[in-house]
């Protein structure tokens, strides 16, 4: 499964990907560990922030910023695909590179931490009301926050658990199937630059063009996987609507701005058979979109809980899946 240049060393690389999937399911980040060593994806975000403040300036041309945009985007892919291979050297050549492969695959994984942050959005709005719920979501979600009631932050949380679960916990694992861990780092390195500069505020509407598409293009097969494993988990939620999230899923994921975040949010409406998406507003622009699915608008507290039930069942099926592969490649 995996390329040629990734096999080799002590340890095989997908058991080192499975090692770190179960670490990251039963301890995730761990806070003390960051207060000595920076975190991979700070790190790079340090780095995208530096270049953005140095080249994006308001007094140059669109042409001007996106050409130095584009640069910044392909500049910085290259870096990670060639660190990536720098480690993926490191664990073939000596006996202990695997471990510090293991750990760094931890870090760039999200179950247990997106689980924990979409919680405290529902923890936030039973516990501190709408103003509770309003600070939890802030922190998972780039929309304005105060432009939302109860049952918008509940979508929120919904529709950041759906989307972040394809691009923290199935991409990742995709692109580390398929290009080992040059392609782990090469996919984060560009989920972080659309995260920060891929947006279509006037600041980063020329800048961060490239850095968006690049993402787009790596999320492209695995948004798709994403949402087929949340079809599947809706088969086990109680009152769940797995025909639904189907039909949903092929008929509304166009309606997102996205090209591939409509996927996993459409399975997940029509499985919790909620509508989600819809019009929302962020910080200095608005998106005018459809929703997505035909269920109710008005999501609750207890709608979180079962997006999450229905997310940990989907990390169980990821997990199946490297599994799977780890049985294929030794049947080789």
């Amino acid at each position: 499964m995996l390329p040629f240049y990734a096999q080799g060393g002590p340890v095989a690389p997908l058991l080192l990907l499975l090692a770190a999937l179960l670490i990251d399911a039963v301890i995730g980040d761990p806070p003390i560990l960051w207060r000595y060593v920076p975190h991979p994806v700070m790190v790079i975000g340090r780095a995208i922030g530096f270049l953005d403040a140095k080249l994006n300036r308001p007094n140059r041309t669109s042409l001007d910023r996106r050409l130095r945009g584009a640069a910044v985007a392909l500049s910085l892919a290259g870096i990670a695909v060639a660190l990536g291979v720098g480690m993926t050297e490191l664990r073939r050549r000596t006996e202990w590179g695997w471990g510090l492969e293991i750990v760094l695959i931890w870090t760039l994984l999200a179950q247990k931490s997106l689980f924990k942050h979409v919680a405290a959005v529902a923890d936030g709005l039973k516990r501190g009301g709408l103003a509770g719920g309003r600070w939890a979501v802030a922190r998972i979600v780039g929309r304005d926050p105060e432009s939302l009631d109860e049952h918008g932050v509940a979508r929120a949380a919904i529709e950041s658990c759906a989307e972040n679960y394809a691009d923290g916990v199935v991409a990742p694992v995709f692109w580390y199937l398929v290009a080992g861990f040059p392609g782990l780092l090469l996919y984060k390195t560009a989920n972080t630059m659309d995260s920060m500069i891929g947006h279509l505020d006037e600041k980063h509407r020329d800048f961060g063009l490239i850095a968006a598409r690049l993402d787009d293009l790596l999320n492209l097969i695995p948004a798709r996987l994403a949402a087929l494993q949340l079809v599947l988990a809706t088969l086990f939620l109680p009152g769940g609507h797995p025909f639904k999230a189907w039909l949903t899923m092929w008929r509304d994921h166009g309606h997102h701005r996205s090209p591939n975040s409509g996927w996993p949010e459409a399975a997940m409406a029509g499985g919790l058979d909620l509508a989600l998406a819809g019009p929302r507003r962020y910080p200095g622009y608005s998106v005018d979109e459809k929703w997505i699915g035909s269920g109710r608008a008005r999501a609750v507290v207890s709608d979180i809980h079962r997006a999450l039930f229905v997310m940990s069942v989907a990390c169980l099926l990821n997990f199946g899946m490297v599994i799977l592969c780890l049985t294929l490649e030794y049947l080789k």
